[in-house]
């Protein structure tokens, strides 16, 4: 019985280092966007633009497409677009 538990804590160890691990490496790898993100600032580009559309990027094209007309038919109601009656 006792081989069966440390097969198993050794097992359960090894998950627990494997993600501590990929947590550092999402870590650095957070840090490396963020420095990216000061550099985009630092020559004059927005931040919050280049951060939409690179979430915009990461959709599916008919996902994004939809949700845009959804958007539109909203704004629409109430009054946020020019409609052809508005034009």
């Amino acid at each position: 019985m006792s081989d069966v538990h440390s097969v198993a804590r050794d097992h359960l160890r090894a998950f627990v280092e494997r993600i501590e691990r990929l947590e550092e490496e999402k870590k650095t790898i957070a840090d490396d966007i963020k420095d990216v993100y000061a550099e985009a600032k630092a020559n004059g580009f927005d931040t919050k633009a280049l951060r939409k559309i690179v979430a915009i990027r990461k959709q599916d094209q008919n996902e994004r497409l939809e949700q845009e007309a959804v958007l539109d038919t909203y704004m629409a109601a109430l009054g946020m677009l020019k409609t052809i009656e508005d034009a």
